[in-house]
């Protein structure tokens, strides 16, 4: 009787072991989250510099540096708005102007369905004698929404009426 009662505890411990297995395992089915995949992206904006808030301007040897908050509207692949805090140092002497901080994207990409991205890297640079600037975006930081990255090359296409910079953009996105 003892050799059978172990038999049955090998077998129930079995069991348990491989129902515990199957369920940690998830079977392939319809549910399961897709390959990642990457599209190309493409668009236009404006820096809307009228709604900008100031927090701090600081004199330096060579120009100025500036802290604000202001947004920027995007049409195209990318379609919404961002908000970022941004570090903007003049260098007059080197007729330069250089902008870095944070951002946060809320919209859509590719038509999905709407996603909040957060970018700590961003940097554009303008030379002040050419009007000339260029940039690159990291929305890499997933707050909410479907999950995706984009990569992003923005370059200065002048200014609107209003006086606010326009750009085009163009870029990767992966979604997982």
């Amino acid at each position: 009787m003892k050799d059978h009662a172990c038999s049955w505890l090998r077998i129930l411990g079995a069991a348990i072991t491989a129902g515990a297995i199957a369920t940690a395992v998830p079977a392939a089915n319809p549910g399961e989250p897709r390959a990642a995949r990457t599209v190309r992206v493409t668009g236009a904006g404006f820096d809307d510099l009228r709604g900008a808030i100031v927090h701090s301007k600081r004199p330096t040897a060579t120009g100025l540096i500036q802290v604000s908050t202001a947004t920027v509207e995007l049409s195209g692949d990318l379609h919404g708005r961002v908000l970022y805090q941004v570090t903007t140092v003049i260098d007059q002497q080197a007729g330069t102007l250089a902008n870095t901080g944070d951002q946060v994207f809320s919209g859509t990409v590719a038509g999905s369905d709407p996603v909040m991205l957060h970018d700590a890297r961003f940097r554009f640079d303008e030379n002040l004698k050419s009007g000339t600037d260029r940039g690159s975006v990291y929305l890499v930081d997933h707050i909410a929404g479907p999950q995706v990255r984009c990569t992003l090359q923005v370059t200065g296409t002048g200014k609107d009426g209003d006086g606010n910079p326009t750009f085009t953009y163009s870029g990767e996105c992966e979604f997982a």
